[in-house]
């Protein structure tokens, strides 16, 4: 929280644990990736030296926002065909179809 201080108006926290659903997972990542300037900062200080092993590298940011760009859509679909209180049946060919277009894009 300290490292955010004059740099950003809400400070938030890592989530450090989430149940184990992937959508959950997810947003884990974006929120590591969100704050990863003020992890970096946070493990450079002395007192935390014990701890600088869990520094990410860019290499591993460039992975994890590959991994966030993949699985987005997957989120949004999810949540918006859970919404419905409707049969959705007839929109499964549609998503799977975007959702297709979208691997092909992301391959």
């Amino acid at each position: 929280m300290d490292c955010q201080k004059g740099n950003v108006r809400i400070a938030i926290l890592l989530i450090t644990d989430v149940i184990t659903r992937w959508n959950l997972t997810l947003e884990l990542l974006e929120r590591a990736y969100r704050l990863r300037e003020f992890t970096h900062k946070w493990l450079k200080h002395p007192k935390y030296s014990d701890y600088r092993s869990l520094d990410t590298t860019e290499d591993d940011w460039t992975i994890g926002k590959y991994i966030m760009e993949v699985l987005m859509p997957f989120r949004y679909w999810t949540l918006w065909l859970s919404k419905k209180h409707t049969l959705t049946l007839h929109h499964v060919i549609t998503v799977y179809n975007v959702m297709f277009d979208h691997m092909d894009g992301v391959l």
